[in-house]
């Protein structure tokens, strides 16, 4: 099952809010957000900058990975993955991460059921991750999609990670809720 919401759409954040609900299904366990992405080129810093605003909000938000301070980049993920599982046995990850996709898809943000594999935009073999992904196109796809990560605007990449941190916060927001209800 895959949604999709372009970031402009006022309604995003409730959009991206309520597919998650649906995907996600009943928690036994706060959810473990897992942002992924760099610093280093604005296009693949979708998933710290998220992290960053979800740290904001405090500790309603769950167990987050990765940050502007403290980023977890694709390579890294084979480790992370198997930390996440031994550490929260119990709790379904959200895996945030940056894509490259069709002209028509630039400013996407999808929920999908299923794991991503970080890195392939820039056509990295690397190991999947997540129980269900949040990806936010960012540039078009091509044979220079890791350079065009780099001409990403600033604005576009925070104004998703404003949406994407939004809709995670209210999630966490709705399940604490249902938990004293």
């Amino acid at each position: 099952m895959e949604y999709s919401f372009h970031f402009y759409n006022s309604m995003a954040e409730t959009g991206l809010m309520l597919a998650l609900e649906k995907t996600l299904g009943k928690l036994q366990a706060p959810p473990v957000i897992l942002c992924i992405g760099s610093d280093l080129a604005v296009g693949d810093s979708l998933g710290p900058v998220t992290g960053t605003l979800l740290r904001r909000h405090g500790s309603d938000c769950g167990f987050i990975y990765g940050t502007l301070q403290s980023p977890v980049t694709a390579k890294e993920v084979k480790y992370v993955n198997a930390f996440l599982r031994k550490t929260h046995p119990n709790s379904k990850i959200i895996a945030v991460d940056a894509a490259v996709g069709e002209e028509s898809e630039v400013g996407l943000i999808k929920v999908i059921s299923g794991a991503l594999r970080p890195g392939s935009g820039a056509n990295k073999r690397l190991g999947k991750v997540g129980d269900v992904s949040i990806l936010g196109i960012v540039a078009r796809k091509s044979a220079f999609s890791y350079s065009l990560l780099n001409l990403t605007r600033l604005n576009m990449v925070y104004s998703m990670a404003e949406t994407v941190a939004g809709a995670l916060y209210s999630l966490s927001l709705r399940n604490n809720e249902a938990k004293r209800a």
